[in-house]
């Protein structure tokens, strides 16, 4: 395998960053190249697609595009190509490109699944701003549960869990319930408030207007920012925090079990900030899904290399490496 010429390409597209790795045939990483967000539904298509191709571009800097055997992206958002305006402006970014090859899209679901594991059937489990449950079948997803958006779904996300604590936060308020904890963090976040178990009446309902008023200020999604205080507020043993991460837990392993058959042994992986070894949410996914083999995927833009590479070189292609 090591005498076969030229390289492959892997690339993970994030609503936030865009990265891509180039590989040889051996595994080894030849060009990394990084750009702004390419996911589709979160930026302009235009722009979506310029960001993949610099990434692209900066990881073949030193080699010739033309030699490129095999370029995979993962891509969340790929559904927005299903509108064929949208399909042709990554088509002209993709031949702008120069590369020896078509470009195959997968979802960023199925490039996390193939950094955790070689095996080619299983269960991926994502949840960070969004969340969703894939089967994965021949390292193709092959049944989903969830992955509706903030406005459908997304149960045990991190905009759910935001949104559960502002909802949380708004129910103290309204019932004359102690603001400390949770709540003191949510209104300290969103309206800058200090102090506020000592409102007065008035002083709740100008907060509980206020509150409604700002989160509805902002694009859905924002929600998510409040999160992190969720977690924070469980390590202090505040009220309201567990029973949140409790739900969002009950929510995720749910939908990861909805996608397997019964007494499967496929691997289940995780992926996510939500689902992090350290996230609250994390350890009770991880603590309900005793018994199975749970692996945590590192990074998706190694998957997207490998599958990249499986399509080049074989079943037998070797694992990213740097």
């Amino acid at each position: 395998m090591g005498a076969e010429p030229g390289q492959v390409v892997g690339v993970d597209a994030g609503g936030t960053a865009t990265r891509a790795l180039a590989v040889d045939p051996e595994g080894r990483v030849l060009g990394r190249g990084q750009s702004g967000g390419g996911n589709p539904n979160s930026h302009p298509p235009e722009q979506a697609a310029a960001h993949i191709a610099e990434a692209i571009g900066a990881a073949l800097t030193a080699m010739d595009p033309a030699l490129t055997r095999a370029c995979t992206v993962g891509m969340a958002g790929t559904s927005k190509l299903s509108d064929p305006e949208v399909a042709a402006v990554f088509q002209r970014a993709w031949d702008g490109l120069g590369l020896g090859c078509p470009v195959r899209l997968v979802t960023d679901a199925e490039a996390a699944y193939a950094a955790a594991t070689a095996r080619p059937d299983g269960t991926v489990l994502i949840a960070g701003t969004g969340s969703i449950a894939g089967r994965i079948r021949k390292r193709r997803m092959a049944r989903t549960v969830g992955g509706y958006g903030w406005l459908l779904g997304d149960e045990g996300s991190a905009f759910w869990i935001g949104r559960e604590a502002v909802r949380f936060t708004l129910d103290a308020l309204g019932r004359g319930e102690p603001l400390d904890g949770l709540a003191a963090a949510v209104l300290a976040e969103a309206l800058g408030l200090s102090g506020v178990d000592q409102l007065t009446d008035g002083g709740r309902m100008a907060a509980w207007r206020g509150l409604i008023t700002a989160a509805n200020a902002e694009p859905p999604v924002r929600l998510a920012r409040f999160a992190p205080l969720v977690s924070a507020a469980e390590e202090a043993g505040r009220p309201g925090a567990k029973e949140i991460t409790e739900r969002a837990a009950d929510h995720l392993v749910a939908s990861a079990l909805e996608t397997r058959d019964a007494g499967e042994d496929t691997p289940v992986v995780l992926v996510g900030s939500v689902l992090g070894e350290r996230s609250p949410v994390g350890a009770k996914v991880r603590h309900r899904l005793a018994g199975f083999d749970v692996l945590t995927s590192p990074d998706g833009v190694l998957g997207a290399a490998w599958l990249a590479a499986v399509d080049a070189f074989g079943e037998d292609a070797p694992r990213p490496h740097s």
